[in-house]
């Protein structure tokens, strides 16, 4: 693949076999997203866990102090009181009905979906088509909820969820290249606190076995992970 002479510029920056602490990581990031738009930051970390195994499973959501910088889309499904609640909370789409627009006109302009405990009966038949999207509520993730007030203003606030995939990974944003390095560094310290606190008691040896930053068009850029446990 044959990459611009943006991306060749900065990779020139960066010592591939190096493991920067997290500063100097973040300004490297900084300093090699060059795009004329506004590039996201991302956190991919590979843990030493084995995600086949139920008592391995890595999975949370927490709260980026400085939010993502995404106008994150939400829809609740949900009725009577919960219906008004998720309206006034500044959910951008409300109601039962938006089920068979799902299914029938094959509609995803949303990026989360929060329902309440007696909706999922319904929410459930589509699984097959939210489930390979990310996009079925959970309890875990906090979209399965009562109080679908809190869950909107949550998620329209900066809450993300971390969640291994099946090689052991979580991708996780943390921010747009205009925050700065403050304002990313502490996103990321608030994220890797978290992942740290839900290792698994089942999991063994090196917990975060690399932790890799990049900007959307950037190189990656390998931080000394062991810093953070």
């Amino acid at each position: 693949m044959k990459r611009g002479k943006r991306y060749q510029d900065s990779v020139k920056l960066v010592e591939k076999q190096k493991l920067y602490d997290a500063e100097e990581a973040v300004e490297l990031t900084l300093q090699t997203s060059k795009a004329k738009f506004d590039e996201t930051i991302e956190i991919s970390a590979r843990l030493g866990v084995d995600p086949r195994h139920a008592d391995q499973q890595v999975r949370g959501t927490v709260v980026l102090p400085n939010g993502t910088g995404k106008n994150v889309r939400v829809l609740v499904v949900a009725k009577g009181d919960a219906e008004k609640a998720a309206q006034d909370a500044g959910a951008d789409y409300v109601g039962v009905d938006f089920l068979d627009k799902i299914q029938k006109e094959n509609w995803f302009d949303f990026d989360v979906m929060i329902t309440t405990p007696d909706m999922m009966g319904q929410v459930g038949r589509l699984g097959r088509v939210l489930g390979p999207k990310g996009l079925m509520p959970n309890p875990k993730s906090g979209t399965v909820t009562t109080d679908v007030a809190k869950a909107v203003e949550e998620v329209k606030s900066g809450k993300v969820e971390y969640r291994v995939d099946k090689t052991a990974i979580c991708h996780v944003i943390i921010g747009k290249a205009s925050f700065g390095k403050e304002k990313i560094m502490e996103n990321l310290n608030t994220l890797m606190e978290a992942i740290v606190k839900a290792k698994p008691a089942a999991a063994k040896g090196t917990y975060i076995k690399s932790l890799v930053i990049s900007s959307t068009m950037g190189p990656g850029i390998k931080l000394n992970a062991q810093k953070f446990m």
